[in-house]
């Protein structure tokens, strides 16, 4: 069993997270972030389906960083939002989740589709760890021009390169390299992208 105390001393919880460290989840100011990401979403969601302006000036509220021309669709749901970048031209279709206990980043035209989940969140392996309440957090990046299609599942640490596309259902537990078309629990690479036509 690791011994969490110790993990070298940060100031904070929040920065335990933010830099991969064992951390209290139930934390105040984390407690209070994530209830100040629930109004937000809760607010994102309930607006009217034509009033792309107020779920915008939700986004912006939200986020770490809302490109332009960002559109997702309610519900949608997230950990704190602050650690969440999203790039330009981005489409989230509905009932996508992101964790984002540590940074997330989402390039420029990304699509991801309905029921779409990116986990940075994780916990530790051995049961006697996890009933100290700890847990981990492992920055997840999304390349430009990136499509995870239906349901695709995005585990914590992975990185998936520019111009790939997943394959609906897939279990992202590893890097992806970039320009190839991936599926599969655990994904593996099937073949390069095809060169545009």
């Amino acid at each position: 069993m690791a011994d969490f105390a110790k993990s070298p001393a940060m100031t904070t919880q929040r920065e335990r997270m933010l830099s991969g460290l064992d951390y209290d989840p139930r934390d105040a100011a984390l407690v209070a972030d994530r209830l100040r990401a629930r109004r937000l979403t809760h607010a994102f969601n309930q607006a009217a389906p034509d009033d792309d302006e107020a779920r915008e000036r939700v986004l912006a509220a939200l986020l770490g960083r809302c490109g332009a021309r960002v559109k997702i669709e309610p519900p949608f749901h997230c950990d704190y939002g602050t650690h969440l970048h999203v790039g330009d031209d981005v489409y989230m279709n509905f009932n996508c989740v992101v964790l984002d206990c540590a940074l997330v980043r989402i390039g420029d035209r990304v699509l991801l589709g309905p029921g779409v989940q990116i986990l940075a969140a994780t916990h530790p392996v051995s049961a006697a760890e996890r009933r100290t309440g700890r847990e981990f957090a492992r920055p997840v990046t999304i390349g430009d021009d990136v499509w995870l299609g239906a349901g695709v599942i995005v585990c914590p640490g992975v990185t998936i390169g520019a111009g790939s596309v997943i394959g609906a259902g897939s279990v992202v537990v590893a890097d992806i390299p970039s320009a190839v078309v991936a599926v599969g629990n655990p994904c593996r690479v099937l073949r390069p992208v095809a060169a545009d036509r």
